[in-house]
């Protein structure tokens, strides 16, 4: 199945919005956490009190303005005392709602994190054929924006947009009993039709945003792409072709981007007209109250109190009910990536891999991508405790796969693979990479120290055992002339490296990770001879005596194997010894001799050039070099 795209528009929707904040709701009140449950009631009553407060406080301005608008000593006593309970009224308002959002931070930040926790694990868990198929900088901005999400949505509709539209019931229920029906109905028809303006326009306007996303993953995508691939962009001369391809998509985004803030006056225009005609209808009608004596002048400011404190974050509501659907949106995406199956899932009685001799064996292993073109089609070898199994063949006989097959990065479509027996299918995926230690043909190392790449085989190793990994790969000595150590960096993927010292590295830290399988995937095809010779000798001391299966394209490096197996169209077509397939003089020995050819070849020209032309024999360890 393939999985969805994450850079797909937003979806929107009720039933998606309601299932998004089904979704949310457990981070919100999590299981066997006390502490966050006492937080998140404490915030409620905090807001219910802020609230409170909040329609209280204009009454007493209005006793206020009464008193003052009164005869007789009271004007001395009366109106300081309601207005300083005014006065206070506002500042306890304020207080509750800073301390509610001081109690509800951590409640916030705590669901923030395992979210984004949860969907990075799931990410790792997923099969190796989504991480292929994905858009690495459309797949951090789903995730970014997610978590992002969650933050305005807990923040902004708990703590505003809800606590908000009960404040309107309240206030117009507060009119309804001091002054009459019409006053609660123009108010109440007020706010209604501002709502409904507010929501219409902005699921209206929601187009251009979402194009503005998406627009924004393509071209993340296409910057972290170019970036990535700058060697490659220099090699063709094609930074204008890639400037290009940048600039289409940020010339979308602007277009979007316009229509969008052009859309956005249209909303605003509107929401000023909605406000100043209820404003305006409610004071004509508190004004004819005064006048006839029906109200005082407290009520007259009393209800212009009122439609103020509810415009005023009635105002705010455009861009808050706007920024709730994106974050829905954004929150949605995010968590499709959680409904993305593991195609490779452990069994629910699966157990931990027990490796006592580490053999290797594959009975009638049969294996396709897509269901439509066979990869592997009967494959069956074993390799012994602690011997050493080549396999070769040509590009596309489906070597390599054989090591993800191994790896468990797929499951056989028929057959099966077992290590000491036990079936692969049923051990934990965790116990079986645990016991495999792999040299793959493209190293890449993280943007760190070497330091940290090599301790990356584990983590908890010490220094000591570090250093130890290094000196059996051969690489301490490189290490110990950089200026830094091994706390030099390695740049992105490694590139301040050359391939042979990243190779050297990739072989430190599976020395340390101390498996008991070793798998080497075509780990020297890209290497010079000279650095080819020279980890190859590395490779053959760590080999020595742990199960090791060597999927290689050159033969030289697998001469001294036990056994050699020919691939050819996903089928083993030649087993044997390197002697002995030389001596059967079949496609085994076609392939030595073409290599030998290419190799004498190479030879020859290399010692026709120039002496001041050939390239240093320093088997690629000056990193400085490499990084030239």
């Amino acid at each position: 199945m393939r999985p969805p795209s994450v850079d797909a528009p937003p979806r929107t929707g009720r039933r998606n919005d309601l299932a998004t904040v089904r979704t949310l709701l457990p981070y919100l009140w999590p299981k066997g956490s006390a502490e966050m449950r006492v937080r998140v009631v404490i915030a409620i009553l905090l807001l219910a009190a802020a609230k409170g407060i909040n329609v209280v406080s204009p009454i007493l301005f209005k006793f206020a303005v009464d008193a003052l608008d009164g005869k007789g000593a009271a004007i001395a006593v009366v109106p300081i005392a309601l207005l300083a309970s005014y006065g206070l009224a506002r500042v306890l308002s304020i207080a509750f709602g800073e301390l509610r959002d001081a109690v509800f931070a951590r409640v916030a930040q705590r669901a923030i994190r395992e979210a984004g926790l949860k969907t990075f694990r799931h990410l790792h868990r997923l099969a190796l054929r989504f991480h292929l198929d994905r858009q690495t900088g459309g797949l951090s901005r789903a995730v970014e924006r997610g978590t992002k999400g969650i933050d305005f949505l807990l923040n902004f509709m708990l703590f505003n947009v809800i606590p908000t539209l009960l404040e309107i019931l309240l206030v117009c229920g507060v009119m309804w009993g001091l002054f009459n029906f019409w006053f609660a109905a123009v108010t109440f028809v007020t706010v209604g039709f501002y709502i409904f303006w507010t929501v219409a326009i902005t699921d209206w306007r929601l187009k251009y945003r979402r194009r503005m996303n998406r627009m924004d993953s393509e071209a993340n995508t296409k910057a972290i792409d170019s970036l990535l691939n700058y060697e490659t962009v220099k090699y063709f001369g094609n930074e204008e072709h890639e400037s290009r391809r940048f600039d289409a998509a940020l010339r979308s985004y602007e277009e979007a981007a316009v229509k969008s803030k052009v859309s956005l006056a249209y909303l605003n225009i509107g929401q000023a007209v909605v406000i100043s005609i209820g404003l305006t209808v409610v004071m004509i009608m508190a004004g004819f109250g005064v006048k006839s004596g029906t109200m005082t002048l407290g009520d007259f400011v009393l209800v212009n109190a009122y439609l103020i404190q509810l415009f005023m974050p009635l105002n705010f509501l455009g861009f808050v009910y706007r920024e709730i659907k994106q974050s829905l949106a954004d929150m949605e995406d995010m968590f499709s990536l959680l409904k993305v199956e593991r195609e490779i899932d452990d069994k629910p009685d699966a157990a931990a891999l027990s490796v006592t001799d580490g053999e290797i064996r594959f009975e009638h292993v049969d294996f396709d991508y897509t269901g439509r073109r066979e990869i592997l089609k009967d494959v069956s070898f074993t390799v012994p405790p602690g011997k050493t199994v080549a396999i070769v063949g040509p590009s596309g006989a489906g070597k390599s796969t054989i090591s993800r097959l191994l790896y468990r990065f797929y499951d056989a479509s028929g057959g099966r693979i077992s290590i000491d027996g036990q079936d692969i299918r049923n051990v934990t995926q965790d116990s079986l990479r645990a016991a495999i230690g792999i040299v793959p043909q493209d190293t890449v190392l993280f943007n760190d120290t070497i330091f940290y790449n090599i301790a990356y085989g584990r983590p908890d190793a010490t220094p000591s055992e570090i250093e130890e990994a290094a000196r059996m790969a051969s690489v301490h000595d490189f290490i110990a002339e950089m200026p830094d150590g091994y706390n030099t960096r390695v740049g992105e993927r490694g590139l301040k490296l050359s391939g042979g010292e990243k190779q050297r590295v990739a072989i430190a830290r599976t020395i340390l990770k101390g498996p008991k399988i070793l798998l080497f995937d075509e780990a020297t095809s890209a290497l010079d001879t000279h650095t080819e010779r020279e980890i190859q000798k590395s490779m053959d001391q760590v080999a020595a005596d742990r199960t090791a299966l060597v999927i290689a394209h050159r033969l030289s490096t697998v001469i001294g194997a036990d056994e050699i197996l020919v691939l050819d169209h996903g089928r083993i077509i030649e087993r044997g010894a390197h002697g002995q397939l030389l001596a059967a003089g079949g496609a085994y020995a076609r392939m030595w001799i073409r290599q030998q050819e290419a190799a004498k070849a190479q030879e020859t020209l290399e010692q026709t050039r120039e002496p001041e032309a050939r390239e240093p024999d320093d088997s690629g360890e000056d990193a400085t070099e490499a990084a030239e």
